[in-house]
């Protein structure tokens, strides 16, 4: 399932992080690629114990923890601390799959990438190419978010950067481990959850509210693991 997550950070936000950002000493985002991701990843990016990268992941984390749409899309459990990258000058990342566990030097230490999210902090106008380009079942689909918006999908999906060839690309980009691992399973809860949103706004009260709410949260305690 990919999923637009509007407004994760509001223009000022947006405007303070970028300020933040400029002129910081980015590194060889092959760093924290896989064997095989290495090859083909060419960008910078912040080191994940940078104090600004943990200044600034903090921030996207409190806000996220109100977010009912990302609670409900991703059913959190764990959350890999965010890191920061950019692309500019030609770079790129080609297509690859997240690596399945990815370690990290604070708690909680060890995070299942179930869901891959990209925060962007660059206006779509600020630069050429860019696009997330995602490769499911249902075809190709490419994401180029206003700054300040995520995109969500399948970190088991194969995707890919697309060279930026004008301008900068700046995002913020980390992992979920989520209750529910499978994607089909929690896709499923995620459309239960807004029929039942809906039906509870059109029909307050309504005697299936209580019914189908309680379907859900079975399909959750049988399907969760903790």
């Amino acid at each position: 399932m990919l999923l637009h997550v509007p407004d994760v950070l509001s223009t000022n936000e947006v405007v303070q992080f970028r300020a933040a950002l400029k002129g910081v000493d980015w590194e060889d985002g092959r760093v924290t690629a896989g064997a095989q991701a290495a090859r083909v990843k060419h960008n910078r990016q912040l080191t994940e114990d940078h104090p600004l990268a943990r200044q600034l992941g903090e921030v996207i984390l409190r806000k996220l923890a109100h977010n009912p749409l990302f609670t409900a899309a991703t059913l959190p459990l764990k959350v890999f601390p965010p890191l920061f990258n950019c692309y500019e000058g030609g770079g790129n990342f080609g297509m690859h799959i997240d690596t399945a566990v990815r370690f990290t030097s604070a708690a909680p230490h060890r995070v299942r990438t179930d869901v891959s999210a990209t925060l962007f902090l660059s206006a779509p106008e600020e630069y050429d190419g860019g696009e997330l380009v995602v490769d499911d079942t249902y075809g190709m689909h490419k994401a180029k978010l206003p700054a300040g918006h995520m995109i969500l999908y399948p970190s088991g999906s194969v995707h890919e950067v697309s060279p930026v060839t004008r301008g900068a690309r700046i995002a913020a980009f980390f992992w979920v481990q989520s209750m529910v691992r499978d994607d089909a399973r929690r896709a499923l809860l995620f459309d239960m959850d807004n029929a039942i949103q809906r039906l509870n706004k059109d029909v307050p009260a309504h005697p299936s509210v209580v019914q189908l709410t309680g379907v859900y949260h079975n399909l959750l305690r049988s399907w969760a693991e903790l």
